[in-house]
């Protein structure tokens, strides 16, 4: 005489799998499947499916990192600060203090003009500024401006200029335009120029 099967092996022998209703995943269990779980890994966008009791026994026993080397794991933790995307340096690391002084400064390009040409126009009076040694005070730039000079100048530029205006512009000259005001401011920027050079 043949043997009865016992109940629970009747129910799963007999399950039927409705439309729509997924069965827990879990070896001999009935229950609906309601909750996933990843597969494995490799496969985080897979799922199994399991009824609850079922999917708290699977997650109390997955481990993300079993079988992965110390190295490993702090490689996916690090890959998983920028959503596993690829990424590389922005430069060579941290600037230097010279770099970030001289962007303070305003050592910076501005190609399409941004902060408008006062603001280019400043950056470059910043940089002769450095190159001529500390900030350049109000009466030096007027008197470089009189000589139509920029920094960095030496004395050697000075006194060559000088002597050019002079010519061109001593009210004895034989040139148009001298005046007695005009030798007096360049006589007056040569002392400044010439006083600041030497200090």
């Amino acid at each position: 005489m043949a043997q009865k099967p016992d109940m629970p092996t009747l129910e799963i022998l007999t399950r039927v799998k409705k439309p729509g209703v997924r069965l827990c995943e879990w070896p001999e269990c009935t229950e609906e499947g309601e909750h996933r779980a990843p597969r494995s890994r490799d496969e985080l966008n897979a799922y199994r499916w399991f009824c609850q009791e079922h999917a708290r026994e699977y997650n109390k026993r997955w481990n993300y990192f079993d079988g992965m080397t110390d190295e490993e794991v702090e490689a996916d933790r690090r890959a998983d600060t920028v959503w596993r995307r690829p990424s590389w340096p922005l430069g060579d690391g941290p600037p230097t203090p010279e770099q970030a002084s001289q962007f303070w400064r305003g050592a910076y390009a501005d190609p399409f003009d941004l902060l408008g040409s006062k603001a280019r126009h400043d950056r470059d009076r910043g940089e002769q500024d450095d190159a001529m040694g500390p900030a350049l005070a109000d009466d030096v730039r007027h008197a470089l401006d009189v000589f139509g000079m920029e920094p960095p100048v030496t004395v050697d530029d000075v006194k060559a200029r000088y002597k050019a205006l002079v010519k061109r512009y001593h009210p004895d000259a034989a040139e148009a335009g001298g005046s007695d005001d005009r030798i007096k401011d360049i006589n007056q920027a040569y002392k400044i120029i010439l006083g600041f050079l030497t200090s």
